[in-house]
């Protein structure tokens, strides 16, 4: 424990920027701890309380000013990257597009609290073209919440800090082990709930994009339900088709059919088609029998638009 605090002391300040512009960039390396540890010596008088403040939300606005003009460049392609790393891929650009699309840029002031909210809705700043000043106020503001909160807690609890310190430094790695030990299972549990997931949507009839092309030639176009989050900057859909929410009543999915016997495809911008795929199993229980989900989704049509020009107009 001696170390780490001399450690501190002396570069305390730096280690501060270093860990914060690392995590903000997206590396798996948390720097609240690090904020509550200063916190605590600052209140010693062991290091400058103000200038670490500082340099936290400095590192936090270099980072979210690069997360922003990636936003920027590669729209919602960068999107689904930084949802990779969720363990909910399907619903991780659904509900943040949604979130950002209800509060905008006022989403900044507490992204940092939300685990892997914070690359996600500074992308989306980026996206949305929101003004560099606008995106710099919030983004600055929600920076100085996130650091002088957990800079405030290692003032508050600078005894116990000390306290968990030395606890660390005679059973870590018991500690060590206690923490991974609930990290894995609840991965495990995420992992397993996703995968019967997966196996219980693959059982939903899938449509190839190819035959939902010839139905359109023949003059038999199914509805097509677009459950992607509709937002001003999201990519252009398939002509013709209707926006829902996943989360909409029933009801007012049903009012979009003109009679009970309509022929239905849905599509999403998801892995494995799951948004898709729920949205049919909850139409099908509900007395639709002819529901599909778009095989491939929205990029498996934009590459069979890319082929075949022009690109036919369905109709709803």
């Amino acid at each position: 424990m001696r170390e780490l605090q001399q450690l501190l002391e002396q570069q305390g300040l730096l280690l501060v920027f270093l860990n914060v512009l690392l995590e903000q960039l997206g590396l798996p390396i948390p720097a609240f701890p690090l904020l509550i540890l200063v916190g605590a010596l600052a209140m010693q008088g062991l290091i400058s309380l103000p200038e670490a403040l500082a340099l936290a939300v400095l590192a936090c606005v270099i980072a979210d000013s690069v997360w922003n003009l990636a936003g920027r460049r590669h729209g919602s392609k960068l999107l689904r990257t930084i949802c990779k790393l969720s363990l909910s891929q399907d619903t991780c650009i659904r509900s943040g597009l949604n979130v950002y699309a209800s509060t905008g840029p006022k989403a900044l002031l507490v992204s940092r609290f939300l685990p892997g909210a914070g690359a996600l809705f500074t992308a989306m700043a980026g996206m949305h073209r929101t003004s560099w000043l606008v995106f710099w106020a919030y983004t600055g503001m929600g920076a100085l919440i996130w650091a002088g909160t957990g800079l405030f807690i290692g003032l508050v609890f600078s005894d116990t800090v000390g306290d968990v310190l030395a606890w660390l430094s005679q059973y870590g790695s018991i500690g060590f082990a206690v923490v991974l030990g609930a990290l894995a299972l609840f991965i495990g549990f995420k992992f397993v709930k996703r995968r019967l997931l997966v196996r219980r949507t693959a059982k939903v009839p899938r449509i190839t994009v190819q035959e939902l092309a010839e139905r359109h030639h023949s003059g038999q176009s199914p509805l097509v339900l677009d459950v992607r989050s509709m937002t001003p900057t999201m990519e252009e859909g398939i002509p013709g088709a209707l926006a829902v929410s996943l989360e909409a009543p029933i009801e007012e999915l049903l009012g979009q059919l003109t009679h009970p016997g309509q022929d239905v495809v849905i599509y999403c911008a998801c892995p494995k088609e799951l948004s898709a795929a729920i949205l049919a199993e909850k139409l099908k229980a509900h007395g639709v029998e002819h529901c599909w989900a778009l095989q491939g989704g929205l990029e498996a049509w934009q590459a069979h638009s890319a082929i075949e020009e022009p690109e036919p107009q369905l109709q709803s």
